[in-house]
């Protein structure tokens, strides 16, 4: 019994000591951060309030974290809430997404799309089915697009190597085409065997010469690989109008930098412009160019500032010939995603996509160019309703970058600028990396994307059309400010000439 309690105390005695040194050492750890703090000169909360001072930037930093997953609803959150989110996730692993007790979306928002249901919609047998559409009738090899809904342009560099390859698996099991980005292709982006779109963005990374203008012996090389279908101009793009690409130096690996013509750990800074293209006659002289180069459908991709500014665009097409037109148009909204840009830029320039889109779309077929310029929009359209909306609104198809990076398992930890992405989606950290499973990952972004388009076709079946295309201003109301919702058609008449709506 003696011997027990000996024990006993021994073990007491020994926790207590344990217990003063441990307590001795934060004693000393906080005196000498007191004294740190106290005689720091860049930090005046901590040098007014040292130790505790510290606090408030541990507490700045886990907000962002504290706020995702306790304090948000399910449909506050931003740049995309958990809902948003959520449904993405089931859609690529293959869940059900049906719910439960009701909508938790607020419909009093003003602009939100409410569809108009037909009061006799077609059977079921008679089930909306998307359909394939030509890009570059006056191509040398026009592209005919499989799906409506396709990967936007991220690039090898802002996007790991198992990301890319992940996608480009999963595009080509789904049918869809796959942007390169404008950090040129990578064997990554080969891999998978999928459709892809090539940009070409103003530093022009894969294509350019010595002097950092066109190469056409490498656009003829790369126009020779049967997969890559069409080349997309980057004028301007959503999150940063005016400016350039932003590439880390941080991100560039060796690989990277032999892909972008960098050196390794160089920051990869595009121009704000293309140099050869100071206006549209330029712009279009650029893009014929590229197209008797190589033979495939070229287009541009940019940001909707002034109606003005495009309406100028379409009047320099109808001057110069419907031959020398685009293409395509990929119309990216102000409210794009990137992975490093200017918060100016990203919060306050550039029109959105749902005021940029339509007014496109109306000046494209008031000067009758409909079936020569096929219109992309672009711009956190990640959800069904959202593709439904711009097909309604007068696009031809619809890009995502940041629903098929969910797909891939982002969590919108907002660290895609500092090569710490915690899913292994924009770093370039083996340590990450290695949490990215290509063939765990692939399969999602094929099942998203068919999700989505199915989604789509459900919405085109309620109001009674037989393929999502067939979508009109007229079968979208539009909730206003003071509660009602009104026909899109009335919001955004389009053009005399075509009235489709």
């Amino acid at each position: 019994m003696e011997t027990t309690m000996e024990t006993a105390f021994d073990v007491v005695e020994f926790l207590g000591l344990t217990f003063v040194v441990i307590f001795a050492l934060l004693i000393a750890v906080a005196i000498v951060l007191f004294i740190i703090d106290r005689n720091q000169t860049g930090d005046a909360i901590r040098r007014n309030y040292p130790v505790i001072g510290r606090f408030r930037h541990i507490f700045s930093e886990l907000g962002e974290f504290f706020r995702q997953y306790f304090f948000a609803m399910d449909r506050e959150e931003l740049p995309f809430n958990r809902a948003q989110r959520e449904w993405v996730g089931r859609a690529g692993e293959g869940q059900s997404n049906t719910v439960a007790f009701g909508s938790t979306r607020n419909l009093n928002v003003p602009g939100t799309p409410i569809f108009v249901n037909d009061p006799f919609p077609p059977l079921d047998d008679e089930y909306a089915c998307s359909e394939s559409l030509m890009i570059g009738p006056t191509a040398r090899t026009p592209y005919m697009a499989p799906s409506f809904f396709n990967i936007s342009g991220m690039s090898y560099g802002a996007l790991s190597k198992p990301a890319i390859q992940a996608l480009s698996h999963g595009a080509a099991k789904a049918g869809v085409w796959l942007n390169t980005g404008e950090g040129g292709v990578s064997p990554f982006h080969y891999e998978g065997g999928c459709d892809l779109v090539y940009q070409i963005g103003t530093a022009k990374f894969g294509v350019r010469d010595e002097h950092g203008g066109l190469d056409d012996g490498k656009l003829r090389e790369l126009a020779s690989h049967d997969k890559i279908r069409m080349f997309e101009v980057k004028m301007a793009q959503g999150a940063k109008p005016g400016k350039g690409g932003i590439l880390p130096g941080e991100k560039v690996t060796e690989e990277i930098a032999k892909i972008r013509g960098l050196k390794v750990g160089q920051d990869g800074i595009s121009p704000n412009r293309h140099r050869e293209i100071d206006n549209f006659d330029h712009m279009l002289e650029f893009l014929g160019h590229i197209r008797e180069v190589t033979g495939k459908p070229v287009g541009i991709k940019t940001v909707v500032g002034a109606e003005v500014v495009m309406r100028e665009l379409f009047e320099t097409i109808t001057r110069r010939g419907a031959d020398m037109a685009p293409d395509f148009i990929t119309i990216d909204g102000g409210e794009g995603g990137t992975g490093a840009a200017p918060m100016p830029l990203m919060d306050l320039v550039g029109m959105p996509v749902r005021e940029a889109l339509p007014l496109v779309a109306d000046l494209r077929d008031e000067f009758g160019l409909q079936d020569r310029i096929r219109l992309i929009a672009s711009g956190k359209l990640v959800n069904p309703g959202d593709v439904a909306w711009a097909l309604a609104a007068g696009a031809d198809f619809v890009t995502s970058a940041r629903g098929f990076m969910f797909a891939l398992g982002c969590i919108q930890a907002l660290k895609c600028n500092k090569n710490t992405c915690p899913t292994g989606i924009t770093t370039h950290d083996p340590r990450f990396q290695k949490g990215l499973v290509v063939d765990r990952k692939a399969p999602r972004v094929a099942r998203y994307a068919q999700a989505l388009v199915k989604e789509v076709e459900v919405i085109s079946h309620s109001v009674g059309v037989s393929e999502p295309r067939k979508l009109r201003r007229r079968h979208v109301r539009l909730v206003q400010a003071n509660g009602r919702s009104v026909p899109m058609n009335e919001v955004f008449p389009r053009p005399e000439m075509v009235a489709k709506s």
